[in-house]
């Protein structure tokens, strides 16, 4: 007989491996929106873009996978609430609105995206971990450089060059972390 934990079943993400209750549901939420509030205070200003590089998109896309869709979309849904009601922990200690708050709505959406996924198994190798990962960072740019021309009056050429060209190289890197960390958090918790 041997003595290695059963495998997680398909359609269970991190946060499931805890006891479930309302008050671990509840105080995942507001973890998540706090840890991509305190991501978002890593901030590097981009020369040329209003648009700095923070750790709040690498947050906001492990909240999703950890916790799931729903518990995802509704830490960064708190996240943004916060913000817009004052809260300065969007990035450089910021709040309310801004040219780059299409980025945060991405990470909402991104959220729900990278949670489904994680729920078909998508965080346990690292290739399917890239792929979600690629997935979400889609997602948030599709919203954030859109709203980034919108709201700072930019061509759509002059928005990709200040609001996602800039940002690759730092997202391939985040995304490895990623690779990396959601495997073998599984791994991890699979030992007995």
């Amino acid at each position: 007989m041997s003595t290695a934990a059963a495998p997680a079943r398909t359609g269970t993400v991190l946060a499931d491996l805890l006891p479930a209750s309302r008050v671990r549901d509840v105080a995942l939420v507001l973890g998540g929106a706090a840890l991509t509030g305190v991501a978002a205070q890593i901030a590097v200003p981009v020369p040329g873009s209003p648009v700095p590089v923070t750790g709040q998109t690498f947050a906001a896309l492990l909240v999703g996978t950890s916790l799931g869709a729903r518990r995802g979309v509704a830490s960064l849904v708190v996240y943004a609430l916060a913000g817009l009601a004052g809260v300065p922990w969007f990035a450089d200690g910021t709040s309310g609105v801004s040219v780059s708050f299409g980025y945060i709505l991405g990470m909402i959406l991104a959220s729900a995206a990278v949670g489904a996924l994680a729920r078909r198994g998508a965080d346990r190798s690292v290739l399917r971990t890239a792929g979600a990962m690629l997935v979400g960072e889609a997602i948030i740019y599709a919203v954030g450089v859109p709203y980034l021309a919108y709201a700072a009056g930019l061509s759509a050429s002059a928005a990709v060059a200040a609001g996602l060209t800039p940002f690759l190289i730092g997202d391939a890197v985040k995304a490895a972390l990623a690779m990396g960390l959601l495997p073998t958090a599984w791994k991890l918790a699979q030992r007995p």
